[in-house]
């Protein structure tokens, strides 16, 4: 009875939604802690986490009491209006942030935050002409898009609104020749996420920010995925790059609530004029006690967590013995296993064994895990893992 009643909801979901997903056949009515639960009480060990949005997995305690608290008192309020956690919000994730970073726009989306970004770069610079690179990803939306490489995302939209010209990633070189008088601004994700868990060589993103600052050219870092813990400290860059131009921020950021967040240096903030960009959902404070739920939960003992899960997780990873492994790559829990073929059927054969994982590039398997997950579901998945592999030969 419960799996016809999934099947119904299959059947309806299908029928009145546009068809733009890809649908994994499977019906989740609840999640609970790193498992989503169908409709006939099957757990699945998500190693996604709704695409790195859920870092704490699912009904965490903390934060649905600071969301739900917030429920009864104001869900949305416009941007003209003050209000407390809006106020607080800014201000603890500007802190967080700091690399003289000095204000946030606060937006729905990762995608939004990214066409706050684009828009910022060119009234601080009077320029039009972008630099992104090859294999990144960083939305759907016009803007974004323009700024995405995946020729299956961008041909139908073709041309697109933005001037942007693709470089290789990790080649400084490229970056070197492409950086002229002309460009606004260059668009970076310090470890590529949808373009297949890429990770550039150490000291790059301090070569890109000598670079661009040398020639004029604002940084603009994505860390919609990266960011916000998901490889052991707040950002991904903040080891190798001191001071930022503009920041952007999303996925897990508010508790698994939609929030987009665009940080700008004081310098660019003088230079965005009152009305230019507002977002009608952006910040409000449901959201921003999402927020700000979460960086009390991003502290050191969890980033050591991160680190040291992440670790595990990868080297259990590259001890699995095949023919069909290229490469396990990532750091903390942005994982990536690069495959030489059959990449989809294994994400198949492991959600078959109530494992969750998703595509990146054209043959990696990613998993994003919830912060939370443990050794012994790293145990859990890997084992599958491997019976997947054995099954494949």
């Amino acid at each position: 009875m419960l799996i016809e009643q999934g099947r119904k909801f299959e059947i309806l979901q299908r029928r009145y939604l546009v068809d733009s997903y890809i649908n994994r056949g499977l019906t989740f009515v609840r999640g609970e802690g790193c498992y989503l639960i169908d409709e006939s009480g099957e757990k699945y060990l998500d190693l996604m986490s709704n695409y790195g949005v859920n870092i704490f997995g699912y009904n965490h305690l903390y934060l649905t009491q600071k969301i739900a608290a917030e429920l009864p008192e104001l869900m949305t309020l416009h941007g003209s209006f003050n209000n407390d956690l809006r106020a607080l919000a800014a201000q603890e994730l500007v802190s967080r942030c700091g690399h003289g970073l000095s204000r946030v726009q606060f937006s729905s989306s990762g995608a939004e935050a990214i066409e706050a970004a684009l828009k910022f770069a060119v009234l601080a610079t009077g320029r039009k002409k972008f630099l992104s690179c090859g294999g990144g990803f960083h939305g759907k939306t016009l803007g974004a898009l323009s700024a995405t490489y995946q020729p299956k995302y961008r041909m139908p939209f073709e041309p697109l609104l933005w001037d942007f010209k693709f470089i290789p990633y990790n080649d400084l070189d490229s970056l070197e020749e492409a950086a002229d008088n002309n460009v606004a601004a260059f668009l970076l994700e310090p470890i590529q996420g949808e373009g297949g868990i890429n990770v550039p060589a150490e000291g790059y993103l301090r070569e890109v920010r000598r670079i661009c600052q040398q020639r004029g050219v604002l940084l603009i870092l994505d860390e919609i995925q990266a960011g916000a813990g998901r490889t052991g400290s707040f950002l991904a860059s903040d080891e190798e790059i001191e001071e930022m131009d503009i920041l952007c921020l999303g996925k897990g950021l508010a508790g698994g609530l939609p929030f987009g967040a665009t940080l700008v240096s004081r310098e660019i903030a003088e230079k965005i004029p009152r009305s230019i960009h507002t977002s009608t959902f952006g910040g409000n404070p449901l959201a921003c006690a999402g927020l700000l739920a979460t960086l009390e939960l991003l502290n050191d003992a969890l980033f050591l967590h991160v680190k040291e899960i992440g670790d595990y997780f990868s080297g259990r990873l590259r001890k699995i013995k095949s023919n069909l492994i290229v490469e396990v790559r990532g750091k903390g829990l942005m994982i990536g296993m690069e495959f030489k073929e059959r990449r989809d059927s294994i994400i198949k054969d492991l959600q078959k064994r109530k494992i969750l994982a998703v595509p990146a590039g054209s043959s990696v398997v990613r998993f994003l895990p919830p912060y939370i997950v443990e050794k012994t579901q790293i145990d859990e998945c890997v084992e599958k893992l491997e019976e997947v592999i054995k099954s494949l030969k």
